[in-house]
């Protein structure tokens, strides 16, 4: 068996969670000597034909061309890993879905009529299967490295899929929403960023996405007694992850 390949591809984003994987620094020198870049525009121009053992896939489908190309990219990976929230659950961007996208264009570009968008933004899910989803804006440097060195040791990454507030407990980090009365989505929000809005005492964003199960229904009702009315509940979770199924109820 030869050097696995690695590909990253770049859809609707804004490479954020590529360079995440740039931060990794020491553990991507590492890395680099234990598979073959085939591909990763962010760091070489250099691209090595597939088919490939491991894809990294950032950003939503916002395009028509990108409807056709993951569909390549999926024919040409044996594993195919989303990261971040928009490849995750569609990104900022499917804000969009929420108003209307014609009207958008008009006011933002000069010739809208050259501007070829669909007017959703989609996760890669909803288009190719998909093995591995690591979430966040960007995705957690710890998680990626899990995944990649899960792939090189023949075993399943260990991505746990508990709330924010587990790890708030772990940090010994005091709870901002019963201590302090800050709303907060960690209760509902899926693990992976250390905790880290409510150790600098704010609220989690959720820009981790909906955990497993969330129930919404109880922490809308404790967004209430903080003080949100019903439209700020409703940009409270419009935000990274807003077309998210459990998010967008």
């Amino acid at each position: 068996m030869g050097t696995p390949s690695l590909a990253v591809w770049k859809f609707t984003s804004c490479d954020g969670c590529q360079l995440t994987l740039l931060d990794c620094e020491d553990e991507l020198l590492a890395l680099a000597g234990a598979v073959r870049i085939a591909r990763f525009t962010e760091a070489s121009s250099t691209v090595i034909q597939g088919p490939y053992d491991v894809s990294l896939v950032e950003g939503s489908v916002t395009t028509p061309e990108e409807l056709t190309r993951i569909q390549r990219v999926r024919e040409q990976s044996k594993i195919l890993v989303t990261i971040g929230a928009c490849a995750t659950a569609g990104g900022i961007q499917a804000l969009r879905e929420f108003s209307d996208i014609a009207e958008y264009q008009s006011l933002v570009y000069a010739s809208p009529q050259h501007v070829e968008t669909l007017a959703t933004s989609t996760p890669i899910s909803a288009h190719v299967p998909v093995d591995y989803e690591l979430r966040g804006c960007p995705i957690d440097r710890r998680q990626l490295l899990e995944v990649l060195t899960a792939f090189l040791a023949g075993r399943k990454p260990n991505l746990p899929d508990t709330s924010v507030c587990t790890e708030c407990k772990r940090r010994g980090l005091t709870c901002v929403m019963v201590a302090d009365g800050i709303p907060c989505l960690g209760p509902v929000t899926h693990t992976g960023c250390g905790a880290l809005c409510p150790a600098h005492n704010r609220g989690c964003f959720g820009c981790f996405g909906p955990m497993n199960q969330p129930n919404i229904t109880a922490l809308v009702d404790q967004l209430r007694a903080c003080g949100l009315d019903e439209r700020a509940i409703d940009r409270a979770f419009r935000t990274f992850n807003a077309t998210a199924p459990e998010f967008r109820r």
